[in-house]
């Protein structure tokens, strides 16, 4: 790893990079192994040059936000982790235009549209994940998702820096152009639409309430836990299989909602993963639904 860390210090300060750091510090599972490296880019550009130099040194990348969609495996990651947070985490506004960089926080943008009187992101105030993981899976949450007001996105494609409109992004459920092709969403601008601030307020208490009563949101977790099937709807199907509460070491199904698996205490990634298959298994014989997860998984088993 001498190689990517000498490339990386010629354009990043010490403290951009991070050795042997834990990946339970930067996963909402609170599990993970050590990333062999991680950098702290502070643009787009940084980002870009870090993914070029591990290119060059034939060193695995891997790029994340706030590892609120993510599973690191107890083994860890060999290679470099660049990791996009509050060094890229910018909001502006221009007209009812908001721009935000891909570390900033879903709930930061949202709260900024609602300050500067802007609606249309108010599904996203409660989603624990970056602007950047947001828009390259088309997050959404009751009944809004990104590309309902995303206007076009910065991404790195193939190293080369693009700017791709809504349509060029191909935004489905949970899944982007970007998404399928290892593209990096560096910014992206949304077109909102004018509103009284308190109202566009009390529509975000309303839904961040149903979501508190909802979801277990008081233990570690990586959101839902299973893509939606076709149809169907996953937490409903772990349930009917009497899911409930089922434990594997410290991962647990969530008993206030079927679709979360939950860090209840002393989780590893190897119980949250043998959970995951569990319920799959189950969910596969009972209904002959197969399962996907919505979950990234990645890295090394111990």
């Amino acid at each position: 790893m001498d190689r990517i860390i000498q490339s990386l210090s010629a354009f990043a300060r010490p403290d951009q990079l991070l050795l042997d750091e834990p990946m339970s510090r930067h996963t909402t599972f609170r599990v993970g192994g050590p990333a062999d490296v991680m950098f702290l880019p502070e643009s787009g550009e940084q980002a870009a040059r870090a993914l070029a130099a591990a290119r060059e040194a034939g060193v695995a990348c891997y790029v994340v936000g706030n590892g609120s969609n993510l599973l690191v495996r107890d083994g860890g990651i060999r290679g470099l982790v660049v990791a996009l947070g509050e060094g890229m985490s910018a909001i502006r506004r221009d007209g009812d235009i908001v721009t935000a960089q891909a570390g900033a926080s879903l709930a930061k943008v949202a709260a900024f549209a609602q300050t500067e009187g802007l609606a249309g992101l108010e599904f996203a105030s409660g989603i624990p994940g970056t602007l950047g993981g947001g828009c390259a899976m088309n997050a959404g949450a009751y009944g809004g998702q990104l590309s309902d007001c995303l206007i076009d996105a910065e991404v790195l494609m193939d190293g080369e820096p693009r700017t791709l409109t809504v349509y060029e992004m191909d935004m489905g459920y949970r899944t982007t152009r970007p998404l399928r092709q290892g593209g990096v969403v560096l910014s992206a601008r949304f077109a909102l639409k004018p509103d009284d601030p308190g109202a566009i307020a009390a529509r975000m208490r309303e839904l961040n309430a149903r979501r508190r009563d909802k979801q277990p949101l008081n233990y570690p977790s990586a959101g839902s836990t299973f893509k939606r099937p076709e149809g169907r709807f996953a937490g409903a199907l772990i349930e009917g299989a009497g899911l409930k509460g089922r434990r594997v070491g410290g991962a647990q199904v969530s008993e206030k909602h079927a679709g979360f698996i939950i860090n209840v205490g002393g989780a590893t990634a190897a119980d949250i993963l043998g959970l995951i298959r569990l319920v799959q298994d189950e969910v596969q014989e009972k209904y002959g639904v197969a399962l996907e997860t919505e979950v990234r998984i990645i890295g090394e088993d111990k």
